[in-house]
């Protein structure tokens, strides 16, 4: 939003409504110029329709400014002739048609960074080089005759689909696939196998994908047997589309997506408008009219999840995603109670495409390389965990933001701003995820240390590895840190992440002011490094209840104590050091940590599975120690490292492969290995196995404590 605000705050231009804009040109500049490779060897069956389709692809390089090199020779896969190249288009290829040299060459340009383009027997290409069928996404199994049928267009954000309908109807020659693409690659169009015969993968029929893989980008249409293909428009359009996203010409989030549910494509059920300002709906997109207002999600309000959706802006315009409001009719609401995910690429750094607005900018250099100009369509996805939002432009993080303002929070209604008259925004497929769990019950609050409301002596500073970004350092003797309005009702004891490479020193908890009452205190020893990151924890008592002024205040010898990167103020037993919790220990879509089968044997397979209040799910935990169940203790085994070392049970021995320490993220570490208690494959079935991974920070890495 780019206009004054009123005195209450947040930014008015955080209302955005869902925009639906018919089908237009694009109106952004043209490409810069590219050159492309099409190859078209053929050691199998012959298509008539090469010819005419190497004809299209020239024509579609005259007219979008790249030109176009054809050829059946396999010498051109060269390192060196093919480094001219930004996409190497398959075109209706068959059997072997690379040797092994000329296949090295190849892997070695999709590992710089290009692109490849399949079509159509491109998937009937290559079987025993795996490097290629990883890349082209399946190989071809068979197929019918040619006839009509439709093709349900499932992503219309990308340049190869935006342009076409939900169902698009023509005749082709329709290929059944040895596997679903669908587990490695995002897929853009399936096969209505009931619109046609002959068909040989039931309700999902994947037709069109792309995907990234080994450093590249591939994009693959099973389109373009027939000679006539290569005459139709909306087919020429997706091919240049396809073209265009190898070359990376056009950005698009090509990861894998399955499991999430509609909440916009075509219907406006569960939805609700607050303030003036609607959005018109057609063609399953919505586009903005007037303003100030908000389309809402008013069925459901959401926790813990990840919402994707496609949005277009016609110009220099303005609009923004809202998300943890709640239920009102009036769209301030979001703006006082919620956060404002903007969309406006020219606005200030706090308040531009991707910035929470006014609380916290964008990535600006990875914003601006995955970022689609206006007249193209882009996808964001909004990955909420607890109180920390991870977002995602066309794939590519730009921003990772924590909450940590107790009158605000992420859980609640999501919304799309209706900016004003003039701003021009359009959505489509409004889709989530919600990912199970919840936060924990005790309410435990983390808070990132250079979110101070005042401070003595300390300064920001950006680190690597930090959450958030950014750690509190150049702590002195007597320097201190405020964080006022903190809800203290029930906290029972502090976990901080530190970092240091200096002398270490005190961390302590005081209320009042930098002289108050001391609270509680620890020591920050030096970690290693000004990398290595390390938690401690401290025992309060005497904590008063209610909203209160919280002050961290440092002691030592020395300069350059220590950083501190956030810390967690902990209610009842939760983390509390010496003190065990008894219970379930939730993780993954809310399933519990089970021992299998309720053995005790040593050595038995830790898993999930669904909550039953069983022995096998009671687990006794004790702070930066023990976690046990069924007299024994959880255990690395043999005391390994490595990624997937399994998670077992064990008699308790005091090694460093049972001990456990709860992180303020959310994640259990294992200090001996540095590493997290994962599930493995982020599978939330029952039975699943857990294990050892690197801490990743991820859904399947947090879990909740008793």
């Amino acid at each position: 939003m780019r206009i004054l605000r009123p005195v209450l705050g947040v930014a008015t231009a955080a209302l955005a409504v869902l925009a639906c804009t018919a089908p237009a040109s694009p109106v952004s500049a043209a490409d810069a110029a590219y050159d492309v490779l099409v190859f078209s060897k053929t050691a199998g069956f012959r298509h008539d329709s090469i010819a005419v389709g190497t004809q299209a692809i020239r024509d579609l390089g005259a007219a979008n400014n790249f030109t176009v090199t054809a050829t059946e020779d396999a010498n051109a896969f060269t390192t060196g002739n093919l480094a001219q190249y930004e996409a190497v288009v398959f075109l209706n290829t068959t059997g072997d048609v690379l040797n092994a040299t000329q296949q090295t060459a190849f892997e070695s340009y999709i590992a710089s960074g290009r692109g490849y383009v399949g079509v159509h027997s491109a998937a009937d290409t290559e079987y025993g080089w795996s490097f290629y069928g990883n890349l082209v996404g399946a190989y071809f199994a068979s197929h019918p005759a040619i006839q009509q049928a439709n093709v349900k267009v499932e992503n219309r954000a990308h340049a190869a689909t935006a342009h076409l309908p939900q169902t698009w109807t023509r005749t082709d020659e329709w290929y059944n696939y040895t596997t679903n693409a669908r587990s490695t690659a995002r897929v853009l169009a399936t096969l209505d196998e009931s619109s046609y015969s002959g068909g040989g993968m039931g309700a999902d029929h994947p037709h069109s994908w792309c995907k990234t893989y080994n450093g590249g980008r591939s994009f693959y249409t099973g389109g373009g047997h027939t000679q006539a293909s290569y005459a139709e428009p909306a087919f020429r359009a997706h091919l240049l589309g396809g073209i265009r996203y190898a070359a990376g010409r056009t950005k698009a989030d090509c990861r894998a997506e399955t499991g999430y549910s509609t909440l916009y494509n075509g219907s406006t059920t569960g939805w609700s408008q607050a303030g003036p300002g609607s959005f018109t709906n057609s063609d399953a997109t919505l586009t903005s009219v007037g303003g100030l207002g908000m389309l809402w999600y008013s069925a459901k309000e959401f926790t813990n999840y990840s919402l994707k959706l496609d949005w277009r802006l016609a110009g220099d315009d303005n609009s923004g995603v809202f998300i943890g409001f709640p239920p009102s009719s009036d769209p301030w609401s979001a703006v006082n109670n919620g956060y404002e995910i903007q969309i406006d690429a020219t606005d200030a750094a706090d308040r531009t495409t991707g910035a929470v607005y006014t609380f916290k900018s964008a990535d600006i250099a990875a914003r601006d390389a995955a970022l689609n100009p206006p007249g193209e369509w882009n996808t964001y996805e909004l990955l909420v965990e607890g109180e920390r939002l991870q977002l995602f432009l066309n794939g590519v993080k730009i921003n990772d933001f924590t909450n940590t303002n107790p009158a605000r929070s992420l859980a609640g209604h999501i919304g799309i701003q209706n900016h004003g008259t003039g701003d021009d925004a359009s959505f489509r497929n409004i889709r989530i995820k919600e990912l199970g769990g919840t936060p924990p019950p005790t309410g435990d609050t983390t808070i990132q240390a250079e979110a101070f409301s005042s401070a003595n002596g300390v300064t920001p500073f950006t680190k690597a590895g930090a959450n958030g970004g950014q750690t509190i350092g150049y702590i002195d003797p007597g320097d201190w840190a405020a964080y006022n309005g903190v809800s203290l009702t029930g906290v029972t004891s502090l976990r901080a992440r530190v970092v240091s490479g200096g002398p270490g020193g005190t961390l302590q908890v005081r209320t009042g002011s930098a002289t108050g009452t001391v609270l509680g205190s620890v020591a920050v020893p030096n970690t290693g490094s000004w990398t290595t990151f390390a938690t401690v924890t401290a025992n309060l008592s005497n904590v008063p209840s209610g909203t209160q002024n919280l002050y961290l205040t440092f002691a030592g010898s020395g300069s350059g104590l220590f950083d501190v990167d956030d810390f967690t103020l902990v209610k009842g037993g939760t983390g509390n050091p010496g003190t065990p919790g008894t219970g379930p220990i939730k993780g993954l879509a809310g399933k519990c940590l089970d021992v299998r089968s309720s053995g005790t044997a040593d050595g038995t397979q830790i898993q999930i599975y669904t909550c039953n209040g069983s022995a096998a799910q009671t687990w006794t935990v004790t702070p930066n120690s023990t976690v046990k169940a069924l007299g024994k203790c959880l255990d690395v085994s043999g005391g390994g490292s490595a990624n997937g070392t399994k998670i077992q049970l064990w008699t308790c021995n005091g090694t460093g492969a049972q001990n456990w320490s709860a992180q303020a993220d959310g994640t259990l570490r294992n200090p001996a290995s540095g590493k997290c208690l994962d599930v493995s494959g982020n599978n939330s079935a029952d039975s699943t196995v857990v294990h050892l991974w690197t801490c990743l920070g991820a859904a399947n890495q947090k879990w909740i404590l008793p």
